[in-house]
């Protein structure tokens, strides 16, 4: 089988990883396009996958609306070369208006409900729709639901494996106790009219840590401010996930790492006004802590570092996830490799996938 994915994000990167490892090694072909967005082509190099660079993007609506016509022709001139069976991505309309255009199924993964925009531009030539369990927004009769979260594609244990080394690269013993701090830049299609933690808040939350004896990391999407520079993380984007497997607790504007964080028995603070079933869910849960801005970071970090047994609290909670969800890599294998039968059997018994827990 041919198949033809799009990375418009560092994220996707992990999603489809190993699932393009697994299926290179049953003799499947794979053509990968990938936008020059943050640390996506390094990635991707660091994993020796090969790809297409798409170019930039745009920051400005007008911008990212020029772009789709952009994109859109330069996948299609790789895909009528490739001739792919299938499409595959994250929510990227590019993939799902190529493959309409070229008479070939995509499937298509999402896991943002407020990216009203994304669905509206992929939807509509898309086959199926595969959705965490818990995502709120109906999309119509193309969804297909899966009982898992995305960062298990990366996350569970048998493709990651925390690497103590890491440690020693941040200059830290064993058991010494650090908090990571990630920023995010706030220019995503769903991020529009939306903020997180103003600089006060940042200044607040930077002084009650490092009073209380923490020692901090801070991770950013925009170039952080000369008084932080003391705090940044200096690591290879490869290494992040070993990072936040040995955190005392991660504080942050990004979901993606939050979630990370649960999936790896890490407390998690979220500073978001918007919400999503996935984080909903985790929050319900009690392992991960969502607030819509910076007022009450300092009484919820106190909250959660206060919380008698918290360490334990969180590992059982991922040993808890690990046991009831589907390994996210190993069912897409299936799906793929069996699509389309696959995608009626999801339909009638849904409860297929906890084969591959």
């Amino acid at each position: 089988m041919k198949i033809f994915i799009d990375i418009g994000h560092p994220a996707h990167v992990h999603y489809f990883r190993n699932f393009i490892n697994l299926m290179n090694k049953k003799g499947h072909q794979f053509y990968l396009s990938a936008r020059n967005k943050e640390v996506i082509h390094h990635l991707l190099d660091y994993y020796n996958l090969s790809y297409y660079d798409r170019g930039k993007g745009s920051q400005s609506l007008f911008g990212k609306f020029f772009y789709i016509f952009i994109a859109d022709l330069r996948l299609l001139t790789k895909a009528i070369k490739f001739k792919p069976d299938i499409f595959i991505s994250f929510a990227s309309p590019y993939a799902a208006q190529v493959s309409w255009i070229l008479n070939k199924h995509h499937i298509v993964l999402d896991d943002t409900e407020s990216a009203t925009l994304n669905h509206r531009l992929y939807k509509y030539f898309s086959n199926v729709i595969l959705n965490p369990l818990s995502f709120k927004k109906k999309l119509g009769n193309k969804q297909i639901y899966f009982d898992s979260f995305m960062e298990l594609c990366y996350l569970h244990p048998n493709y990651f494996t925390p690497d103590k080394n890491i440690l020693k690269e941040l200059k830290l013993k064993e058991d010494e106790r650090f908090i990571l701090i990630r920023f995010v830049s706030w220019n995503a299609n769903h991020d529009f009219g939306i903020k997180g933690l103003n600089d006060k808040n940042k200044d607040e939350v930077i002084r009650f840590l490092l009073n209380g004896g923490f020692k901090i990391f801070i991770s950013s999407e925009d170039d952080l401010p000369e008084k932080y520079i003391n705090y940044k993380l200096e690591i290879l984007p490869e290494k992040l996930h070993h990072v936040l497997a040995f955190a005392s607790l991660y504080i942050g504007e990004g979901a993606t790492t939050a979630s990370e964080c649960v999936m790896l028995g890490v407390p998690a603070i979220y500073i978001n006004p918007l919400r999503a079933g996935t984080t909903d869910e985790q929050n319900s849960r009690g392992l991960l802590f969502q607030i819509s801005n910076g007022n009450d970071l300092i009484s919820m970090i106190n909250e959660v570092l206060n919380f008698e047994g918290f360490k334990n609290k969180f590992l059982e909670g991922r040993k808890k996830i690990l046991l009831e969800k589907t390994d996210m890599t190993a069912f897409l294998v299936w799906f793929i490799e069996h699509y389309p039968e696959s995608s009626s059997i999801m339909k009638s018994n849904p409860d297929y996938q906890y084969n591959f827990r």
